[in-house]
């Protein structure tokens, strides 16, 4: 950086360690209801969050015995996403699924 700058100009450009942060991470989770099918859930997991079989059957698991599963780890507007992919296929398959997401 030139020393001959405008001084506003270089604080600008200037970022100090402590204001460099990472972005937040978010979980989304799957909620258990008494009419989803499992079926229906192990699809979300593949199709939503590019689960293998063995990995949406773990997680389709967890949140039927638990009430809740966590289904990834993302950034704020992908979080964000993925729970509106959720809830718009599970309402174009008449299933009431929730999904949801909490910062990390």
């Amino acid at each position: 950086m030139s020393d001959k700058m405008p001084l506003e100009r270089r604080d600008a450009d200037t970022l100090l360690d402590d204001e460099i942060r990472e972005p937040r991470r978010y979980k989304v989770l799957l909620h258990n209801d008494h009419y989803t099918t499992m079926e229906f859930v192990v699809r979300v997991l593949v199709e939503v969050f590019h689960k293998n079989e063995a990995q949406a059957t773990r997680i389709m698991l967890s949140v039927h015995n638990q009430g809740k599963g966590v289904c990834g780890i993302y950034t704020a507007e992908v979080a964000e996403t993925k729970v509106n992919m959720v809830h718009n296929l599970a309402k174009q398959a008449g299933y009431p699924l929730r999904s949801s997401m909490e910062e990390v």
